[in-house]
């Protein structure tokens, strides 16, 4: 079973926008950004995934309809 590659794009970028609280906590306490480095490559690695799985890719003004399309299927 393979996952959709829209669904993996959202999770990667997800994953992105969970590291930015634990990257400014680690600067402002004046720590080695360690977790927020290792949650950084996982979503570059997620998003680089469903970019190759997906022919077409994905532009800017696509990125709001694959997180509408990926939520509706969640809650319907």
């Amino acid at each position: 079973m393979t996952l959709n590659p829209d669904l993996i794009f959202v999770i990667g970028c997800i994953v992105g926008l969970l590291s930015i609280p634990s990257l400014i906590g680690a600067f402002s306490e004046s720590r080695t950004p360690r977790a927020a480095a290792i949650l950084i490559m996982i979503a570059a690695g997620l998003i680089a995934v469903a970019i190759l799985q997906k022919p077409t890719g994905y532009s800017i003004a696509t990125i709001p309809e694959v997180f509408t399309r990926v939520f509706s299927d969640i809650f319907r």
